[in-house]
């Protein structure tokens, strides 16, 4: 007879040292997870999670009261940019939900007194300092020792702006002129241009604000205390693990992926992931097979009243990041087809995901013409018909046509 131990070794793929094997491992994004004995004694003494627990946890983890702009960034240490406006760019999206009267811009309008910076964490995106300063100094990957060391041309840029001042790219043509080169895109951009983006890359520009979307560059100033890498790494580490919590581990092993490809100085960090497992920072279950992580302290919404609302979600939303939770949480692929032809969109330019009380139900096209709000929805099933949900969905509408009004109305 199979003991209750084996069974649940079975289900979840745990060899005898409780470590994910064969195909189950796989499916779990490799090397990220580690089950001591302690978690499988929990697991045969606990009530497993359940999905519905798991819808809640995740919209209270990221959708919480809201607060003053600075104290959300803070909370959440990083926003994800897009450049897209379409009806307002995401980084104004994800904001709206968690700051109290957000208007559109107020983020650019607050850069500057608010200190705030912009970097590549696991996608490019706006910051607080503490949070840049986990990334740096970036390592050089093309140099023995690590160290970066501009080129001639990176070298005299970093000069002009030092002596210039807050500079915009084009600042630099009538002294630098307008060669091109290849940008990461395969493209071509200005090499004064790339020369910014690299030197902002390794930290010794900074984005000083925006003009017309545009990056004005300055000279970084002198950089904190130097924190040594493995520390800067769990940081960093729980920093993104508390964004998407609770975040499938596919999911949190292709963020750290993208993190640990711009920031090579932290070293690799599926080491690090077991090591705040084990210290009991990490918290982790599974539910219907697929397996989250979360930091400890930041389950308390399962067990929560879900509030009875209509959310209108970035595409690039906290909640709905983790594409491979998405489909479990809702039962249904979202697609961000923004870079799709015409032809192949399916929910549309930018369709962005409507959320009622814990579940993401379906879609919103929104536009403005004329000062009037467009609305286009779509549904993942039946489309709601309770008065209550059209009083929710209502008031949310009201809510995103304020949100789009200038503040000098």
């Amino acid at each position: 007879m199979l003991r209750k131990r084996d069974v649940l070794r079975a289900v979840l793929g745990l060899s005898a040292s409780g470590r994910l094997e064969g195909d189950a491992q796989h499916s779990a994004g490799c090397h990220l997870c580690y089950h001591p004995d302690a978690t499988l004694l929990f697991l045969m003494t606990n009530r497993l999670l359940t999905l519905s627990q798991l819808r809640a946890q995740a919209r209270a983890a990221t959708l919480g009261p809201p607060s003053t702009l600075e104290g959300a960034l803070h909370r959440m240490g990083f926003v994800q940019a897009d450049p897209i406006r379409a009806p307002a760019r995401a980084q104004d999206l994800i904001l709206r939900h968690r700051v109290r009267g957000y208007r559109v811009g107020d983020l650019d309008r607050a850069f500057q007194r608010l200190g705030l910076e912009e970097d590549f964490l696991y996608a490019y995106g706006f910051m607080p300092a503490e949070t840049r300063h986990l990334l740096h100094p970036r390592a050089n990957p093309a140099d023995d020792a690590g160290v970066h060391r501009p080129d001639a041309l990176a070298a005299a840029v970093l000069e002009f702006v030092r002596a210039a001042g807050p500079t915009h790219p084009r600042d630099l043509e009538a002294r630098f002129g307008r060669d091109r080169a290849i940008n990461g895109w395969g493209g071509f951009s200005k090499a004064t241009t790339r020369a910014l983006e690299s030197l902002h890359h390794y930290g010794l520009l900074r984005v000083a604000r925006r003009q017309d979307g545009i990056r004005i560059y300055a000279a970084a100033p002198e950089p904190p205390p130097l924190v040594e890498a493995a520390e800067r790494a769990r940081r960093a580490v729980l920093l993104v693990t508390r964004i998407l919590a609770p975040v499938s581990l596919p999911s949190l092993a292709a963020a750290l992926a993208l993190m640990a490809r711009r920031n090579p100085g932290l070293g690799p960090l599926t080491p690090v992931v077991r090591a705040l497992l084990k210290a009991g920072e990490l918290e982790q279950d599974s539910v219907e097979g697929e397996h989250y992580l979360w930091p400890v302290g930041t389950a308390e919404g399962r067990y929560q009243p879900v509030p009875r609302d209509v959310r209108v979600l970035a595409p690039f939303d906290p909640l709905v990041w983790d594409r491979r939770r998405f489909e479990h949480l809702w039962g249904w692929a979202y697609r961000f087809e923004a870079y799709t032809p015409p032809a192949r969109r399916r929910f549309g330019y930018y369709a962005m995901p409507l959320l009622w009380g814990d579940a993401v139900v379906g879609w919103a096209n929104l536009t403005l013409v004329e000062g009037q709000l467009q609305v286009a929805l779509g549904y993942a099933g039946s489309a709601p018909r309770s008065q209550v949900f059209q009083r929710a969905l209502s008031a949310e509408l009201a809510r995103f046509q304020r949100f789009l009004s200038s503040r000098d109305k």
